[in-house]
């Protein structure tokens, strides 16, 4: 019966595993939770597309290459410090909103400890753990306080207490990351060109190549993730294109 409850247990907390004892582990997962990786994709592609648009819409206009120069920097600038600004205060309401939650379930354990302890083993009965098994464990993972705590958050909230992203991490990738892809489509006229069609060609890669990569973190092909990119990136640049051009006629 000990044996059996130690490897309920166990299963239900990995943490409580004894170190060098024989469970192997053949696999490590990425991290998922939003620490770095979301913003920074997703600050990449908005900077790629968002400035690469915005260029195209003054190009279409036919301002001078000067023009498109600032409005880029414009763009760059006042993007990057947007995505940074809104990453932050987004993680930060969101880890408040959580630990907010934690407090909930902390005061539960505190002042209705053996209600809390039959919810949790009723929760490992309804993954298929005989009933007195499952409260056996349940007695045990609830004897230390900050243990049970990180359970019932698994269980009941679906986050690890202990792994809440960083809002500055977030806040800092997704600014390098907006101004690094919003500066590819700026590139070009910064060299002296001074038509479209070569800022939109390097764009147009990049969208490709940035779609690609974020494969990597995903179940779907590079083939089809940078395809997807390329087209809605594509159809962005396009529309606002279109606009720019409406407006030069309009004016004209």
């Amino acid at each position: 019966m000990a044996d059996r409850t130690s490897e309920v247990a166990e299963a239900a907390h990995p943490a409580a595993r004894p170190a060098g004892g024989p469970t192997e582990i053949h696999h490590q997962h990425r991290d998922v939770t939003g620490g770095w990786l979301r913003p920074t994709v997703f600050g990449m592609m908005d900077g790629l597309v968002s400035n690469f648009a915005l260029i195209v819409g003054f190009a279409g206009d036919r301002v001078q290459a000067r023009t498109v120069v600032l409005a880029g920097f414009a763009g760059l600038v006042a993007g990057a410090f947007s995505m940074a600004t809104g990453e932050y205060v987004s993680v930060q309401s969101q880890n408040e909103s959580t630990l907010a939650e934690l407090e909930k379930e902390r005061h539960e354990l505190t002042h209705n400890a053996a209600a809390e302890q039959q919810e949790l083993a009723q929760s490992f009965v309804a993954r298929g753990v005989e009933p007195e098994l499952a409260t056996a464990v349940a007695h045990q993972l609830s004897r230390d306080p900050e243990q049970a705590l990180q359970i019932h958050a698994q269980e009941e909230l679906g986050i690890d207490p202990n792994s809440l992203p960083s809002p500055r991490l977030a806040a800092v990738s997704s600014l390098a990351s907006f101004a690094v892809g919003a500066f590819i489509p700026l590139l070009p006229y910064l060299l002296g060109a001074t038509t479209v069609l070569i800022s939109a060609l390097l764009a147009l890669v990049a969208l490709f190549a940035a779609g690609a990569v974020t494969a990597r973190f995903t179940t779907r092909s590079w083939l089809y993730s940078g395809t997807r990119q390329l087209v809605l990136g594509g159809l962005a640049a396009a529309v606002t294109y279109g606009v720019g051009s409406l407006f030069h006629v309009a004016v004209a």
